[in-house]
């Protein structure tokens, strides 16, 4: 298998509501390859997809009753540590619930949390071991 990540889909109780709050509150570019239930979103060389809870729970085979931590969490870097407040403010302006604000982290970096309408969890972090390439992509190689 190549190790890589194509797309990352999130099933959204409310689709429509999902969707403007990605695009229109967070900026994230739709592409013309989705349809009436599904929206592909460019999240910078990886797709994210936003699917309704119930046919994604269903098209899995699995129930489709899971709430609270799902033990994974999304991640915004930014290029500077002050961009984190900026970020998280964006987020909250479109409807995003702030679960820990910006704060120093104790790996060196500062780092906050908002979760988005349907309680995904996004981190939002400044980390100082981290260098962006030009494509905007995080240098992961030292």
């Amino acid at each position: 298998m190549e190790s890589r990540i194509s797309i990352i889909t999130l099933g959204v109780k409310d689709f429509l509501a999902a969707k403007d709050f990605y695009t229109i509150g967070l900026g994230f570019r739709a592409s013309s390859a989705g349809s009436s239930n599904i929206v592909f979103l460019d999240a910078g060389g990886v797709g994210l997809a936003l699917y309704p809870r119930d046919l994604l729970a269903q098209d899995a085979e699995q129930p489709d009753n899971g709430s609270g931590f799902r033990g994974v969490t999304l991640a915004h870097n930014v290029a500077r540590r002050e961009d984190v407040a900026t970020v998280l403010a964006q987020a909250q302006s479109a409807g995003a619930k702030i679960v820990k604000p910006a704060q120093d982290a104790f790996w060196g970096g500062h780092s906050g949390y908002f979760a988005d309408l349907d309680g995904h969890l996004w981190e939002v972090a400044w980390n100082p071991h981290f260098k962006f390439r030009a494509d905007g992509g995080i240098d992961l190689s030292r």
